[in-house]
């Protein structure tokens, strides 16, 4: 874990004065419930102990200027003129969040920002999620704005869907910007009502690096996003009140699996079936049955594996 006064000094060097304040945002574990957040389903993930912190004291002008210690590199950009970078990727989620600020007109002055992060990236930590919230949180406080945590986490994916061009789900930045310690969050992605549920304290969650690494900026994310979208389509035919794969019960999709090519009925099984066996899972933790949890976390994974096609043999 990072030491916040390690961050404070940081800035203190590079900006020349003490942040007026500090802030963290966690980065997740999803136990179970992948690729259904942008199917309006259930999710249920964890925050973690790796995190994004931004130092942060506001400017008399309109100028961000945002210093990551990761990469070593400054961006500087003016609050009225907010395009995207091609020279710091990284920052780019820095830029979304701003604008997406500034689109609620909501009025901000400059600031100095710097970002430390031990979230990390490419691993499926949701390093971009904790960058995003954090930076949002820092400047929220900076301009006395007072955003719900919901409010944070939706304009932290918007930043990530229009800016940095990531069709991400809900998930990651909700568990970044509402995940409490020692529970696990059952978030409902269609209406963002969620319960935290305890984690038996004699339970001990582990973290595996596979050392293969990810980026949802390429194609593949995007792609299986765009399927789902189709299979909802096509099945309208026969089920018009559906707006999402959420709609549907694995006995639905079985009956109407002529209606979709065979790529499109394996991404739909998986979040029709996934939907099931998050809120199975969910019921396992509250009862203690671990067993069931566990099994349900191998079907899961096999579902990943044979009908969405994300795993990799190092899983």
């Amino acid at each position: 874990m990072q030491d916040p006064h390690v961050v404070r000094d940081a800035f203190t060097e590079h900006f020349g004065a003490r942040p007026r304040l500090i802030v963290r945002a966690p980065g997740r574990v999803n136990l179970i419930g992948e690729h259904t957040d942008y199917n309006e389903g259930f999710v249920f993930p964890i925050a973690i102990d790796r995190e994004t912190f931004v130092a942060a004291r506001s400017r008399p002008d309109h100028t961000i200027r945002a210093y990551s210690a990761q990469f070593a590199q400054e961006d500087s950009f003016e609050i009225g003129m907010i395009e995207r970078s091609s020279t710091t990727p990284w920052a780019n989620y820095v830029r979304g969040v701003i604008k997406g600020i500034l689109a609620r007109d909501l009025p901000i002055t400059g600031a100095d920002l710097l970002i430390s992060s031990d979230v990390p990236i490419g691993s499926g930590l949701s390093s971009s999620a904790s960058l995003e919230v954090a930076v949002g949180y820092a400047v929220q406080l900076l301009n006395n704005i007072n955003l719900l945590g919901e409010e944070l986490a939706l304009l932290a994916q918007g930043a990530e869907n229009s800016f940095v061009g990531v069709q991400c789900g809900i998930m990651d930045q909700f568990i970044s910007a509402l995940g409490r310690a020692n529970h696990a969050l059952l978030i409902d992605c269609r209406d963002l009502s969620y319960r935290p549920l305890p984690i038996p304290p004699d339970v001990r969650i582990i973290v595996c690096d596979s050392g293969v690494h990810h980026n949802l900026g390429s194609s593949g994310y995007n792609e299986r996003r765009a399927t789902c979208g189709e299979a909802v389509r096509l099945l309208k035919a026969r089920m018009p009140r559906i707006s999402a794969l959420r709609d549907v019960r694995p006995a639905d999709l079985e009956a109407n699996a002529d209606l979709l090519p065979p790529t499109t009925l394996m991404r739909a099984r998986h979040v029709v079936t996934e939907n099931q066996r998050t809120l199975a899972a969910a019921a396992a933790l509250e009862r203690a049955d671990l067993a069931a949890f566990g099994q349900l976390m191998n079907e899961s994974h096999a579902s990943m594996r044979d009908d969405y096609q994300i795993s990799v043999p190092e899983i």
